[in-house]
């Protein structure tokens, strides 16, 4: 349905995850990935949204002279509890990151900023997902396991871990594996009706 309305753009993914690649192709969606080098540093004070909202903005802005024809997507996730969580260092942040998690409730917040030659929207959505009481033998399988160090948090809700440590979520599932898909089709949409 979208392509139809979309019919008139080249989409350019601007992102490296399988994740968000897959939801693009499943909302029956053409588009082309490009993936551009951008120091992810925000700066100090912003909080929550205002961090994804500011990153996902700075990615669209490596893109210059966009064309016409052309729509570019750049989005970011983050884990929010007392403060952001990115993606962990190493073996020993991301044990860290998942004794943070464990047994209490946090945010996964993703902005998505639509980009054409002569606008830019963004949006964002928030998820809240409570996991239970994770042992150490846990933690240490899991990471030993899945090595989920490309990701905010040290997680992803559909693999091992959110099988066996979430006891529920409020909100959008998608947008904790990294893309609010309702949130995107509704924009998409919107922007092809213009």
């Amino acid at each position: 349905m979208l392509k139809q309305y979309l019919k008139d753009y080249k989409i350019i993914l601007a992102s490296g995850s399988p994740r968000r690649q897959h939801f693009f192709k499943e909302l029956d969606l053409d588009f082309t990935t490009d993936v551009r080098p951008v120091d992810e540093t925000f700066p100090e004070g912003l909080k929550g949204a205002a961090i994804t909202d500011y990153l996902s903005q700075l990615k669209a802005a490596a893109f210059q002279n966009i064309s016409e024809k052309e729509l570019v997507i750049t989005s970011d996730t983050i884990v929010w509890k007392d403060g952001a969580i990115e993606k962990p260092k190493d073996r020993e942040d991301a044990k860290r990151m998942l004794k943070l998690l464990s047994n209490d409730m946090h945010e996964v917040i993703t902005s998505v900023c639509f980009s054409g030659k002569d606008f830019r929207k963004t949006i964002h959505d928030t998820t809240k997902v409570w996991f239970k009481s994770l042992s150490e033998e846990e933690i240490d399988y899991y990471l030993d396991t899945y090595k989920p160090y490309d990701k905010a948090g040290s997680y992803g809700i559909q693999e091992w871990i959110g099988y066996i440590g979430i006891e529920r979520i409020e909100g959008c599932y998608f947008n904790v594996m990294g893309l609010p898909t309702r949130l995107v089709y509704k924009t998409l949409m919107e922007l092809g009706k213009r």
